[in-house]
């Protein structure tokens, strides 16, 4: 009797682990309900009631405009980068990736709930008209963009069929003016590549727009032509440049790595949430003397690749501080067409310094005023008005000097005195790039 009163005690102890052992892992695989999440969904879906059943105007509160009104609360309080796409906002975000749309050419983001350019589009309307970076975009089309106003709705509103007209209205908080500007869509070509030439003493010049899916090869390309003419050192123009996509970025910056060198690498929430990207360049990496170009219209992707080449003590960097934009977004397709993007990471340096909220300093500060800069991006615009007497006839002024391009050009030239005077050689690759 007593020995099987043992057995049965045994046989229930092992049942009653085994059951324990089940449930951890039936928990784990995600085969049981997740009491917290049903609770929480419980209660957002009594709120969804009441106000359905409730609110005076019936018209308004229908069950999927009220859930899709609770993502974008949920999502978009995370920060200003996280956001609910829903389906005509996602086509064109993906078109943004892809490096065509059709709007006035600028890059928006809010910040201290204000709609505000981070940089116009090289040769857009918007930068034809002189839409500046920081400047706030109060109205379009005579409607209010307030401080609850998604990104999403000021892009929606600024886009459009091609030719058609829209009115933006935008405050300069740097003289606190209003101004109303007429503005023609166009469908917008980002060719991420906007200027490849060879300045005096050999030294290329590249300046690029942003960080699209196609900007890897163009810089390859460009930088390729540039090594054939004789180009012994490299200018490496993200002034106003918003970034973009972070594969891109490093395919800027391999070139001038070793290939499986670390450039970048970003980390999420868990210690397994790293991820290196390294060059995937193969051969011997270009080595030339580089300057880098920022300010404070410089942001994202082209964060990355100033942080990489200054990390590595690859380049100097030259103009004012950088956006600090540091945080890395990925995209989720949801149902019906629509999709998410929330920050899952924050990307880092190769030495580990992460630059969000804080911006990357140059090494040699140029600060260009306001007007400087408006100035500046209008003789790039209309670089087809080469006599100076036409060009202050037409615009109003007479073309000025860039000083952050001639600072950089004096640092590049006194790198190479130096090289030249000690004999090393660093200014090209054994195959090119």
């Amino acid at each position: 009797m007593l020995k099987r009163f043992l057995t049965l005690a045994i046989g229930a102890a092992l049942g009653l682990l085994l059951a324990a052992v089940s449930l951890r892992v039936a928990a784990a695989w995600g085969f049981l309900p997740n009491r917290e999440l049903n609770r929480s969904a419980d209660y957002v879906s009594d709120v969804l009631k009441i106000v359905h059943e409730n609110y005076v105007e019936a018209g308004e509160v229908g069950y999927d405009l009220l859930a899709r009104k609770a993502i974008h609360g949920v999502v978009e309080s995370l920060d200003p980068h996280s956001e609910f796409l829903e389906a005509d906002q996602f086509g064109n975000f993906e078109d943004d990736l892809d490096g065509d749309f059709c709007g006035i050419g600028v890059q928006v983001e809010i910040r201290n709930e204000r709609i505000v350019v981070i940089a116009p589009i090289a040769g857009s309307p918007a930068e034809r008209v002189g839409i500046l970076r920081g400047d706030e975009i109060i109205k379009v089309d005579g409607q209010i963009l307030g401080p609850k106003s998604p990104v999403d709705d000021a892009i929606r509103r600024l886009r459009g069929k091609p030719n058609t007209k829209v009115v933006v209205e935008v405050r300069r908080p740097s003289s606190n003016k209003l101004m109303e500007m007429t503005l023609v869509r166009k469908v917008i070509e980002v060719d991420s590549v906007r200027e490849v030439q060879l300045l005096a003493g050999n030294i290329g010049y590249v300046q690029l727009a942003d960080f699209s899916a196609h900007t890897g090869e163009q810089f390859l390309t460009a930088l390729g032509s540039l090594l054939q003419q004789g180009a012994e050192s490299l200018i490496l123009d993200l002034r106003n440049n918003p970034g973009g996509l972070l594969e891109s970025a490093v395919e800027v910056a391999e070139p001038f790595f070793n290939e499986d060198e670390l450039v970048v690498y970003t980390q999420g929430r868990r210690p397994e949430d790293r991820e290196d990207l390294l060059s995937q360049m193969h051969g011997p990496p270009v080595q030339m003397p580089i300057a880098v170009l920022i300010n404070a219209g410089t942001a994202s992707a082209a964060e990355i690749v100033t942080g990489a080449l200054k990390d590595t003590r690859r380049a100097v960097i030259v103009g004012e501080r950088s956006f600090g934009k540091g945080s890395v977004q990925t995209i989720f397709k949801l149902r019906n067409g629509e999709g998410m993007r929330i920050t899952t990471a924050r990307y880092f340096t190769p030495s580990g310094v992460s630059i969000h909220g804080k911006g990357i300093a140059p090494q040699i500060e140029v600060i260009m005023s306001p007007e400087e800069d408006s100035k500046l991006r209008l003789q790039k615009v209309r670089g087809d008005v080469t006599d100076p007497v036409e060009f202050k006839e037409r615009f109003g002024f007479t073309p000025i000097l860039d000083r952050q391009l001639i600072t950089a050009m004096d640092a590049l030239k006194g790198v190479m005195l130096i090289n030249n005077r000690s004999g090393s050689v660093k200014t090209k690759a054994a195959d090119g790039p």
